[in-house]
């Protein structure tokens, strides 16, 4: 079978190897999408925590359930699923604690070990969820915005309350749509016009500003006559504009980081504590905001095929995916076709959608 193997920083090679083969409670996925996220684009970079080469990434991923390695769960195979991709161990304090998005000894498919851009992967059954009403390159989305989903839980969102998202990437649209989705007012900051533009008039979002352009406090302090914002999502991944988010909490407000970089991140204490800002680190999913984002796409709530941009096959991706990583590609969500069966797939279920 066909690998995409990250090699080293900025360079990929596809490869032939052998077809693995499952264990007991594991499934064999023939891979049908893989998305690109922010981690792939900084792997592809070499400045990905935790990280190291060479490597098969993909974690965003959907495919057909092709064989399994118990007789109990026969009735999988042939069924389009979604992969979670945080190996939990399940033995840990987080783990034991329901935690299992930040693990003690997490490993995480695409990242700790080889993932998805490959034609088969070897997944343990528990990991796999099927449905049989989402297209696969839709199913291979709900890992970016399970993210997003996660976050907004973890910040307790209410509706009514003003949620600045900072960064309007992927993953910030994930926030972005889900803080819609509970009912908040949601603002959103970026550099780049094209991506706002994108919030503004395909995610409905009312109120967008260019950081490059425009006074972000002053802006903030108009639309909430001096409070600021109820809550804070960082999803830039830039460790300025990180430190400089707590500026836009409001007094008794909450701050999300849900973008992660090689970098300390500061705070000025005397106006944290003033504030009484409560800091919340965003890591990963758990099964809940998985569950939460398919059904928000079964309702049709979400904007998530509008977000693929870009789609290429596997074996075109050393030549691409360098492109993908330039911002002045335009690229919102790139998405890999593997299996020549998952655009057969995706049409036949889009045309079921709309019959």
């Amino acid at each position: 079978m066909r690998v995409l193997v990250c090699t080293t920083p900025g360079q990929m090679e596809v490869k032939e190897v052998e077809q693995p083969r499952c264990g007991p409670g594991e499934a064999l996925v023939a891979i049908s999408y893989v998305g690109i996220c922010g981690t792939d684009i900084h792997a592809f970079g070499g400045n990905q925590p935790y990280f190291s080469y060479p490597r098969v990434l993909g974690h965003e991923l959907s495919g057909r359930i092709e064989a399994v390695g118990s007789d109990a769960d026969r009735a999988l195979i042939g069924h389009n699923a979604y992969v979670i991709p945080y190996l939990h161990c399940g033995k840990c304090a987080a783990c034991q604690r329901g935690k299992t998005n930040c693990c003690q000894n997490m490993e995480v498919i695409g990242v700790h070990r080889d993932g998805g851009m490959a034609d088969y992967l070897v997944v343990p059954v528990a990991h796999l969820v099927t449905s049989d009403i989402l297209a696969p390159e839709r199913l291979a989305l709900v890992e970016c915005l399970a993210i997003g989903a996660h976050a907004v839980r973890r910040s307790q969102l209410d509706a009514g309350e003003l949620a600045l998202v900072i960064g309007a990437g992927p993953i910030g649209m994930g926030v972005v749509q889900i803080a819609q989705s509970r009912g908040a007012r949601v603002v959103v900051v970026d550099t780049n016009p094209q991506r706002l533009a994108f919030c503004h008039e395909v995610l409905g979002v009312e109120t967008v500003i260019n950081a490059a352009t425009q006074d972000i406090a002053a802006e903030l302090t108009a639309l909430s006559t001096g409070a600021l914002a109820d809550v804070v999502f960082d999803a830039t991944g830039n460790a300025q504009a990180m430190n400089r988010g707590f500026d836009f909490v409001g007094h008794g407000g909450r701050y999300v980081l849900v973008s992660l970089v090689k970098a300390d991140i500061t705070f000025h204490d005397p106006d944290f504590h003033k504030k009484e800002i409560t800091l919340l680190a965003s890591r990963n999913a758990t099964h809940e905001d998985f569950v939460t984002v398919a059904r928000l796409m079964e309702a049709g709530q979400l904007h998530e095929r509008e977000m693929i941009t870009h789609r290429s096959p596997l074996e075109a991706m050393p030549e691409i995916m360098a492109q993908w990583c330039d911002p002045r590609s335009g690229v919102i969500k790139g998405m890999i076709e593997v299996n020549g069966f998952a655009r057969h797939a995706a049409e036949a279920a889009t045309t079921q959608e709309q019959s």
